[in-house]
């Protein structure tokens, strides 16, 4: 089977312009959809979806989640050692935009569809200004981090694999709508998740000080990876023909 080794770098996500905008954009639509966020709410929670479009929403959040996302991590290792360099990036932009979006959370107290009655209007699902904490999951509503981690996941991804973009953007779409077909997300959520996504991403791929760092990580993975491959470095595990062990101990149980 024809294989093609991977290229020895890639391209700097500054080279797409538009994906510095995106996130203004997102910020823009998040404030918009607060004047539709209980409505929309509200019809999922009577409405729902069919029963095989609600399975797949359902099946993505693994895409968001930032478990599953080590255990895709874990599994590109293993059927991709050739782009192994880059895996950090893929990490960082992912796991740290779940970490960004949980400190967001420590910042407004949201309560969460599945617990709001939706008598009052949308400011009231907004319950205090820096609980840190307090009041647990359920009032976490404010923002999304299944949908920042799927965002941050997708864009990483995309560069690594540019050929899956749309898949991963697709995966990254179906993360937001479960996080709303689940009443654990109000739409503007999903929208602030999607920018900080995006905005973690841009930081981790574009040319400032972590996507440096970064650049300097992955040239010393990739010459470790490189001395690690080549015989002539004397770092490579001597290998024997098939059969030489077993002659050699049958000659020993003969001289026995």
């Amino acid at each position: 089977m024809e294989t093609h080794p991977p290229p020895a770098s890639l391209p700097s996500l500054e080279a797409h312009r538009a994906w510095l905008w995106l996130p203004l954009a997102l910020l823009a639509l998040a404030a918009m959809a607060l004047a539709v966020d209980c409505l929309v709410a509200r019809w999922i929670s009577q409405r729902g979806c069919p029963i095989h479009v609600a399975k797949l929403i359902q099946l993505s959040e693994v895409f968001g989640h930032g478990l599953g996302v080590v255990v895709l991590v874990i599994v590109m290792h293993q059927l991709d050692a050739g782009r192994r360099w880059a895996l950090p990036r893929v990490l960082f932009c992912s796991l740290g935009a779940e970490m960004a979006a949980n400190g967001v959370k420590m910042l407004a107290a949201r309560t969460r569809p599945r617990f709001f009655d939706f008598e009052e209007g949308v400011l009231a699902t907004f319950t205090g200004w820096l609980p840190l904490g307090r009041g647990g999951a359920l009032s976490q509503s404010f923002p999304s981090a299944h949908t920042a981690t799927a965002v941050g996941f997708a864009v990483a991804l995309a560069w690594l694999y540019p050929r899956g973009r749309w898949v991963f953007a697709t995966l990254a779409i179906l993360v937001a709508c479960q996080r709303m077909q689940s009443r654990s997300h109000y739409l503007s959520d999903v929208l602030v998740g999607a920018a900080i996504g995006l905005i973690v991403a841009w930081t981790c791929l574009g040319s400032g000080w972590v996507a440096r760092q970064m650049d300097r990580l992955e040239s010393r993975l990739k010459m470790t990876g490189k001395r690690s491959s080549d015989p002539s470095s004397g770092s490579a595990v001597p290998t024997e023909r098939p059969g030489t062990a077993v002659e050699t101990d049958s000659r020993s149980l003969r001289a026995a």
